[in-house]
């Protein structure tokens, strides 16, 4: 996923959980958005290139 030009985040949960737009840019964006957890996730591996 860090190497993609542009990520969609949707959540914040699967099923009738889920579906909502919680980000959406590039791998850095998303890392950027408090709301999204694959960007909470993404954060530490950005860090390190």
């Amino acid at each position: 996923i860090k190497t993609a030009d542009w990520i969609i985040d949707l959540g914040p949960d699967g099923g009738s959980g889920g579906g909502r737009l919680i980000a959406a840019g590039s791998p850095e964006d998303v890392a950027r958005d408090p709301a999204s957890k694959t960007g909470q996730h993404l954060k530490p591996l950005l860090k390190r290139c």
